[in-house]
């Protein structure tokens, strides 16, 4: 065997090392895959699991001390990263009875999916809304926040939501800037439902129209979800793939809500064994209602109300329901589908 080719590669390799230069064919497979290849996993996180620990860490820490008391859903394939994708953040919120998070805005766009419990608020420059159970709610980037608990008819009850946020995308990008509230809470300065009315009934302003680049609307309420899907249900053949499924849209554009996370809201009726299908963008999901499992990969997760798993990049998805299922997902298509990257496949029987 001639050793002089490989041991003037290794001093090939070696001297450009000195100048930050590396050979494109020692890695030209892994820079340009056949297919999508993530780094990170399918994983499943369950609810009634992570409550327990919700609860201690509202008894070790203040909303205000914490500024957000949040559990990370961190991918098991990404520790350290406070990811549960390369491009998405996931963490379930805790907000108890009386609290307030404080008032703070980040270039970073955020969502609220609420999980558990009613009554706490969400107040987006300047207009406030109370939330509810499978509610989805927007805080765009660098719009001011706060959350507050302070019940409904003078009861409450601690609250809890998914929050999912494109942090990831955004430190890729080294975009993100921060700034916190002069107060805890910001003044109000619209009446609850302003947005809702001037942009959620197919019509808007004729003046003073929503320039921002996410929705108008910042409460996606799931009554009106749920009744749309029931709806379809009814009147429609059910997509052998995903259900009745229906994507949120900024009312101004018929685009996605934020310009990095796109959100979507579906029913697999009662009996429904989904085919695989598959796409680019990596997914989270929420169980809203409803007991089922779901194949990502040929892996196998069983998952009850308010737990949450995540679906990675081009591995096959496929849903087993045998009774009615709600879900409520997220995920970074509007960035694909801005950069050509999206694509999607969904498989025969």
């Amino acid at each position: 065997m001639d050793t002089t080719v490989p041991a003037a590669r290794a001093a090939l390799y070696e001297d450009i090392r000195r100048l930050n230069l590396i050979p494109l064919w020692e890695s030209l497979h892994s820079l340009v895959p056949a297919h999508p290849a993530p780094a990170y996993e399918a994983a499943l996180w369950r609810y009634d699991e992570i409550a327990p620990y919700l609860r201690r860490a509202g008894e070790v820490i203040s909303a205000e001390e914490a500024v957000r008391r949040v559990l990370v859903l961190e991918n098991p394939a990404l520790p350290g990263s406070a990811s549960i994708t390369n491009s998405l953040y996931a963490g379930l919120q805790l907000i108890l009875p009386g609290e307030v998070a404080p008032a703070h805005r980040h270039t970073q766009s955020a969502l609220r999916f609420i999980v558990h419990g009613k009554g706490a608020y969400t107040a987006v420059d300047g207009e406030r809304t109370t939330m509810y159970p499978g509610d989805f709610i927007l805080t765009p980037s660098w719009t001011w926040h706060d959350h507050g608990n302070p019940g409904i008819d003078g009861a409450a009850e601690p609250v809890v939501w998914l929050d999912g946020l494109d942090i990831p995308l955004t430190r890729f990008f080294n975009g993100g800037f921060a700034e916190n509230g002069q107060a805890a809470s910001q003044r109000v300065a619209r009446p609850e439902g302003r947005s809702l009315a001037a942009y959620g009934h197919n019509m808007a302003p004729v003046r003073q129209l929503h320039t921002g680049t996410s929705s108008p609307i910042f409460n996606y309420p799931y009554e009106r979800s749920r009744a749309a899907l029931e709806t379809l249900r009814r009147q429609e053949e059910i997509d052998p793939w995903v259900g009745v499924k229906l994507r949120y849209i900024n009312p101004l554009t018929g685009g996605a809500p934020m310009p990095t996370i796109g959100a979507c809201m579906q029913l697999l009726p009662a009996g429904f064994k989904g085919r695989a299908h598959r796409s680019t963008d990596g997914t989270v999901y929420s169980v809203v209602e409803g007991h089922g499992r779901v194949d990502i990969g040929g892996r196998s997760f069983a998952f009850g109300p308010r737990d949450t798993f995540v679906v990675p990049s081009w591995l096959t998805l496929a849903f087993d329901a045998p009774e009615d299922v709600v879900l409520f997902s997220f995920s970074d298509r509007p960035v694909l589908e801005a950069i050509g990257l999206l694509r999607e496949e969904f498989l025969p029987e």
